[in-house]
């Protein structure tokens, strides 16, 4: 089982480097940190996008980018589309978002016809780990699922032990998060973490442990599960946190980078590839820790 984000980059550097189609490429943290990756002969890019934009962007940097790995589309809708038709080619491993918005780029991966679509759904995982935890644990879904149902939030949790997988945890312990641990008809998220666990029980939801309704101070806290009489192989030894909304998801994400200084990377799981999706705010650190991620899913 890989315990630290160091040792997710060195297992994906260890494999061989993977080819990146980046949608709408003109984007200077993207090509800085594909410089990065590059250097650490953990992945190339392949950049749809201004070309013009591209280059100008590389050289500031000192970034010599080859001709071939560079495709003019200015267009953001069509640099989506093109980027996608590199994977689809078997040219590109992975698909990264430049600058482009979530919502185009979203678009044309769920095209029935030239997309990236499976029957399952889209979502983003992240993999993160704290000071003073020894250990690598996930959460969902920050980014893609506003308000997901209750088959939407068991979808969330298969995606989650896809990655949890690939970083070797077998049987992730899920906490299906929550303001309490009992079951409140006038809070629906209480009723959808209850049906998780009972579904889990019932061989619905297999090949890990879902506890909910929980809060969080019981996964994290052995201290809080004894004080509210709680017994549950979840306490302190949690893989996958699911949380009941997207706002929830992202406040939750923001508190461990920024309360609890913790690091992380991410990866939106479901289509036929891996997608880098990552925010404008995230670190270069970021960016290759995802980049790794998505290389542990598919090479």
């Amino acid at each position: 089982m890989l315990r630290t984000l160091d040792e997710v980059v060195e297992a994906a550097r260890v494999r061989g480097p993977a080819t990146i189609a980046v949608a709408a490429g003109h984007d200077p943290d993207v090509i800085a940190a594909l410089k990065e990756a590059q250097e650490m002969r953990l992945a190339s890019g392949l950049f749809v996008g201004n070309a013009e934009k591209i280059r100008a962007m590389a050289r500031e940097i000192g970034f010599s980018i080859p001709d071939a790995q560079i495709f003019n589309e200015p267009d953001d809708s069509r640099a989506a589309r093109e980027a996608i038709a590199l994977v689809r080619e078997g040219r590109a491993d992975l698909l990264m978002k430049g600058k482009i918005s979530t919502a185009t780029l979203a678009r044309a991966v769920l095209d029935r016809e030239a997309g990236l679509r499976t029957n399952r759904l889209l979502s983003q995982v992240i993999v993160f780990q704290v000071p003073g935890i020894d250990r690598l644990m996930l959460m969902t879904d920050a980014a893609i699922n506003i308000a997901p149902s209750l088959d939407q939030k068991a979808e969330l949790i298969r995606n989650c032990m896809q990655v949890a997988g690939a970083i070797g945890i077998e049987k992730p312990n899920v906490a299906a998060l929550c303001a309490l641990e009992f079951v409140n008809p006038e809070m629906p998220a209480t009723l959808d973490a209850a049906a998780l666990a009972a579904m889990n029980r019932r061989g619905q939801l297999s090949n890990c442990y879902v506890e909910g309704p929980i809060a969080l101070d019981v996964p994290l806290s052995r201290f809080a599960a004894e004080r509210k009489g709680i017994l549950s192989p979840i306490v302190e030894n949690t893989d996958i946190f699911l949380a009941p909304d997207i706002e929830a998801a992202n406040i939750l994400y923001r508190a461990i980078l920024y309360f609890a200084k913790g690091e992380s990377g991410g990866i939106v799981v479901g289509p036929r590839v891996p997608l880098i999706l990552l925010s404008r705010a995230e670190t270069p650190e970021t960016k290759i820790r995802s980049i790794a991620l998505g290389m542990l899913l598919v090479k």
